[in-house]
């Protein structure tokens, strides 16, 4: 069980000082997070305030919730763990593939990192590339068979 907790329903003048006063009565509070408008700074009404021991967050909730403070009465539950955000914009898909307008992935590539014997390293170490290899092209097995139209019987019409 977690030592945090939400509190909702503040009075829009409220201070960290004075809701440490308040959640002092059920224990030791290590930290208090008022949440404000990014924007515009203003205080949202709300908070999360840690407890140091589980056993103290859970004597607050019995204790404080539905409290009248200062001129509201106040709501004091378990905090919901927080979601993780994501870090930096970008497609966080698969890269590549048919869908994607990339290359559709080989079977039989080996993967980034790994060599076989005759692989890239070897190759890279001779400093030439394999002999029967023309770069860029695909060799005419691996390309698709161009679909054709059957040939339709030509008929005039007088």
């Amino acid at each position: 069980m977690a030592k945090e907790l939400y509190v909702g329903s503040l009075p829009y003048d409220t201070t960290e000082y004075e809701l440490e006063k308040l959640f002092s009565v059920s224990g030791r509070v290590t930290s208090i997070h008022l949440i404000t408008d990014t924007q515009t700074g203003r205080f949202m009404g709300c908070g999360y305030v840690r407890m140091s021991t589980e056993a103290e967050a859970k004597d607050a909730i019995a204790t404080l919730d539905g409290v009248l403070f200062l001129t509201k009465t106040i709501t004091v539950s378990m905090a919901n763990p927080q979601k993780q955000k994501n870090q930096g914009g970008g497609y966080k898909g698969k890269a590549g593939g048919a869908k994607m307008g990339g290359a559709p992935k080989r079977a039989g590539a080996p993967k980034a990192g790994g060599s076989k014997a005759g692989g890239s390293a070897a190759r890279s170490a001779a400093g030439a590339k394999p002999a029967g290899k023309a770069t860029g092209a695909k060799p005419s097995a691996a390309r698709p068979a161009a679909k054709r139209p059957a040939s339709k019987p030509t008929s005039k019409k007088p």
